[in-house]
């Protein structure tokens, strides 16, 4: 896999998805409507009604999973027969994709008949209304996040996640291998995949036909667990370097700025401008090192320290001392 591919797997969510990866953490029970197993929540459905994935009962703009706690039950209870008839009709009326009734309460006969008549999944967690927002919030926003599947080595270093891209035969299984041999840990290798889990955060993990091992041209498939150790592995890391391996270019030594600060740049993965930096590939040259030497250069620019820009006003401040005026 020569280039990166959107994962559009996880753009939606059914039902019956979501309460499967939730029902132990929240111990949901399904307590009507079963058959809505099929309803879906997509981000993209209500963006003119301005919905939130998940919030307490809203009438008004709502929530795609709806939250019935105290509060909301008492405001059910308080309204008379027919305004309690015409809310309860507007809630299933938006379709949707779940209601969940806190803390264990008793749910009306009204709203179960309700759920069941329109096939609406209607759940009952004993967590309190804030531990079952907090938890969802992250939850959807993980699970809904883009995603993008990269060809490359995923590797920890000095505690920085990299990325080793390349074309196919530039070595980067082989610098991966080195890179383990001198203490670093293995993310994915071959097709990582990348998650943006925040506006300037993008998350990078294993799949899980992956998950420990790294191809070797030469040596086969090599299970990195079980050859170096637990510690040699790392289950994600957030992405924060881009280092490209290419072939040494002899115009490299005409260009004296790009022999100053290196060949530098930005990669945009998932609208997010990450680092990068090219190192020319030439037999002789130590590739561990290389990665190693920048990634804490890196690590040292992050701080403000820019060793190429310290050269560079050190040379106009010595010039502008020997100019004659």
């Amino acid at each position: 896999m020569g280039t990166a591919s959107l994962n559009a797997a996880m753009d939606r969510l059914t039902a019956r998805q979501l309460f499967d990866s939730l029902c132990e953490r929240l111990s949901l029970r399904w307590t009507a409507g079963s058959q809505g197993n099929g309803r879906t929540l997509d981000p993209g459905d209500h963006h003119a009604r301005r919905p939130s994935m998940v919030g307490y009962l809203n009438v008004i703009y709502p929530n795609k999973v709806q939250i019935i706690g105290t509060e909301e039950l008492n405001y059910l209870d308080g309204l008379d027969s027919r305004q309690r008839w015409e809310s309860v009709q507007k809630i299933i009326n938006y379709r949707p994709t779940a209601l969940i009734v806190t803390k264990d309460q008793t749910v009306p006969s009204d709203l179960r008949d309700a759920a069941d008549e329109s096939n609406t999944p209607l759940w009952s967690s004993p967590k309190r209304g804030h531990e079952i927002l907090t938890f969802l919030q992250y939850h959807l926003a993980r699970l809904l996040a883009r995603r993008e599947t990269l060809h490359g080595v995923f590797m920890e270093v000095y505690s920085i996640g990299v990325l080793i891209t390349g074309e196919s035969g530039s070595g980067k299984s082989e610098l991966a291998l080195e890179l383990l041999t001198r203490g670093h840990r293995l993310v994915a290798d071959d097709a990582p995949e990348f998650t943006q889990i925040a506006p300037d955060v993008i998350d990078g993990h294993c799949p899980e036909l992956l998950q420990d091992l790294l191809e070797v041209r030469g040596l086969g498939v090599l299970n990195v667990r079980e050859m170096f150790g637990h510690t040699a592995v790392k289950p994600s890391k957030y992405l924060r370097l881009v280092v490209h391996l290419r072939p040494l270019n002899p115009l490299d030594d005409v260009d004296g700025m790009k022999r100053l600060t290196g060949d530098v740049g930005y990669r945009d993965i998932i609208d997010t401008r990450i680092p990068q930096i090219a190192i020319p590939v030439a037999p002789g040259r130590n590739l561990a090192v290389l990665v190693e030497a920048a990634v804490r250069s890196h690590m040292l620019k992050s701080k403000g320290i820019d060793p190429a820009q310290t050269f560079i006003d050190r040379q106009a401040h010595q010039l502008q001392k020997q100019a004659p005026w």
